[in-house]
């Protein structure tokens, strides 16, 4: 798969997601094989007024490599002045959130708000494309806003007029934020529409899935979002089955608990002790989702205050495992 002047090594990519695709997890889904990763969204306004906070949301590890940075917005100015920010901060790719169903970023007009004013998101996109220089500009949008107003053919027309290398497509509305099931048939819809790549999104949960989501749809990629939340497995056993047909046994419990454990020392390397723990508690609740007594393991992470309370839940759970 080509994006732009960027030639990918698989087809299968890790879906920007707020507060989850951080720089370890990225690191983590790369290892597995995972083609292209994306970063989570990053506040066009917090990188021109040089927030702290912001700002390390753009760094980049050079084996994560290639690695697209997600900005969001609502104005083509300041979405454009972030691009330049973002592809001086190394980005081999640069991505437009179109898609974010959250009420604090909708009702700023940003995210999937964006779906309802389709001039202003071309203005937007080629806003950034031009501002992006050589660095390839995507964009990752949902089906629609409401199913009274699906819509996303012509954002993908919009961005492909515009200057979009490729497009990422949620098929799920705004208003299903992430319930029900996602309608592949608009990504169909989408792929027969455009000539640039388009990236499937959706209910990719297993190496089946990805296979009928590109048999399905004819789309150029497979993006993996809370499939591969806890399970950067997912790449690896995707990538494997798509090249031969066969399915990769799962991860055996030392595994998970090693992967859990490797997880939690990236997070508090690269967070510190203090956020790296309480971010933990999210990941290991997905890590440990199906063993035996996870709905206790989760009280006891949330009650985790060090990194050395966390290894020792694992190695006592791990003993008990092997008894």
């Amino acid at each position: 798969m080509q994006i732009g002047k960027l030639k990918l090594a698989n087809p299968v990519i890790l879906a920007p997601m707020a507060g989850v695709t951080d720089l370890p997890f990225r690191l983590l889904a790369k290892e597995m094989g995972c083609g292209l990763v994306y970063s989570e969204m990053v506040s066009d306004k917090g990188l021109i007024y040089d927030n702290v906070h912001t700002k390390k949301l753009l760094a980049i590890d050079e084996r994560e490599r290639p690695v697209a940075l997600q900005i969001f917005g609502s104005e083509p100015d300041s979405m454009g002045q972030a691009a330049t920010i973002v592809a001086n901060a190394g980005a081999d790719i640069i991505d437009i959130n179109m898609g974010c169903p959250t009420n604090k970023i909708v009702r700023n007009g940003e995210g999937s708000a964006l779906m309802l004013s389709p001039d202003l998101a071309y203005r937007i996109i080629a806003a950034v494309v031009t501002a992006a220089g050589d660095v390839p500009v995507t964009v990752k949008f949902r089906k629609g806003w409401d199913d009274k107003s699906v819509n996303a053919v012509e954002i993908a027309k919009l961005a492909e007029q515009a200057g979009a290398a490729a497009v990422s497509v949620h098929g799920r509305t705004r208003e299903q934020f992430y319930s029900g099931q996602a309608d592949w048939k608009i990504i169909r819809e989408v792929k027969q529409a455009v000539g640039i790549p388009v990236i499937g999104n959706g209910d990719v949960r297993t190496p089946h899935d990805a296979k009928r989501l590109l048999t399905e749809t004819g789309c150029d990629g497979i993006m993996v979002g809370r499939g591969a939340q806890g399970n950067p497995w997912i790449f690896r056993q995707i990538i494997h089955y798509l090249a031969t047909g066969e399915i990769l046994l799962p991860p055996g419990l030392d595994e998970r608990i090693d992967m859990l454990l490797r997880h939690l020392d990236m997070l508090v390397e690269h967070k510190g002790e203090y956020v790296g723990i309480r971010e933990m508690r999210s990941h290991a609740a997905w890590y440990t989702k199906g063993l035996h007594k996870s709905a206790e393991l989760r009280l006891t992470f949330n009650q985790a205050a060090s990194k050395a309370d966390f290894i020792r839940i694992m190695e006592d759970y791990r003993a008990l495992a092997l008894r």
